[in-house]
């Protein structure tokens, strides 16, 4: 792919000459009943929105999201928020050479490190029975899914390989609170986090821009995961029915409140310590990545953003080197 600036580097009047990943095209009315095209496009640093409000038919009709666009015009802001007046869009062809893999965002950890912390971490299971259902599922062919899948659509860890960190963060986070409090079962609650977000891997697709797939909409990965446990831990002979009970709930109930989604609310010790955890994990990198995207030039708020209910500062509080040198250790 030809070499272009990042999206989020370009400032307000500057030009937009840019191989673009089209995540959205919807026909919308103004006020007035005036059809207008609404698009998000976008690169690995960040999506912006545009409105193209004239001879937009051609390219409505022959594009879908997850293709590549060929995008010409500028960037300006409304509300305080950038966005791309397009003077211009095409879809690309393949002389162009582009691949939506090209646009792709993708996790910072090396996802060569994250599979064998991954598999490191359940053979250190102690019950036999848990680390047996544990490497039934992640089988190579699930596991290559999983490694690659993004843990969302857009709130949190919406990158490649975000599945696989956001759940090591989660294990790392269930391995603190069970030495913390002896009382919770930590082969339990660590395999509830392996699971959590197993069924992502089927209820997003992820070759293109991320979108739900039929399953998804229809079944949900809260169901997906559950199911598959439930699946696979029938045919290990003698698997305790408690055991399979309590980890499924571990997933079912994993966010939180009934109005979240979840089938049921935390019953157990462990269920809480996953539903926080899972908070804490996802809400974390949500605003680090909200900030490394919303905030440009010397501007210290990003814009209110819906999903935090709240606009969002970054303080400019260095990092000690003793700080980096420990997190480095974890890598």
């Amino acid at each position: 792919m030809k070499q272009q600036k990042e999206l989020i580097t370009l400032k307000k009047g500057e030009p937009v000459d840019h191989y673009l990943l089209l995540k959205k095209c919807d026909l919308r009315l103004t006020k007035a009943n005036k059809e207008y095209l609404s698009v998000e496009l976008g690169d690995k640093s960040c999506s912006l929105n545009s409105n193209i409000w004239d001879n937009f038919e051609s390219i409505y009709n022959s594009v879908k999201p997850g293709d590549v666009v060929k995008v010409t015009g500028t960037i300006e802001e409304f509300q305080g928020t950038s966005q791309i007046k397009v003077t211009r869009i095409r879809k690309t062809s393949d002389k162009d050479g582009v691949s939506p893999i090209d646009f792709q965002a993708r996790s910072k950890r090396s996802p060569e490190i994250m599979s064998k912390e991954f598999f490191d971490r359940i053979e250190k299971i102690s019950t036999p029975e848990l680390k047996q259902l544990m490497k039934n599922i992640f089988n190579a062919d699930a596991f290559a899914l999983f490694s690659i899948a993004p843990a969302g659509k857009q709130w949190h860890h919406a990158y490649i390989h975000g599945l696989i960190e956001h759940t090591l963060e989660l294990v790392r986070i269930c391995d603190l609170m069970s030495d913390i409090h002896p009382e919770i079962n930590r082969d339990l609650l660590v395999c509830g986090a392996l699971m959590h977000d197993f069924g992502k891997i089927e209820e997003l697709n992820f070759n293109s821009a991320f979108e739900y797939s039929d399953k998804g909409k229809l079944i949900g990965h809260i169901v997906i995961s559950a199911i598959r446990i439930n699946n696979e831990a029938e045919k290990i002979p003698g698997f305790s029915e408690e055991l399979k009970n309590c980890l499924m709930h571990l997933v079912l109930s994993h966010q939180g409140k009934l109005e979240y989604a979840s089938p049921v609310v935390p019953k157990t010790i462990e269920a809480i310590a996953l539903y926080q955890a899972d908070e804490l994990s996802a809400k974390v990198n949500a605003y680090i990545n909200a900030i490394a995207t919303e905030i440009r030039g010397d501007a210290k708020w990003t814009r209110f953003i819906t999903l935090a209910s709240t606009d969002l500062y970054n303080h400019e509080i260095e990092t000690s080197k003793e700080e980096i040198i420990n997190k480095s250790l974890f890598e």
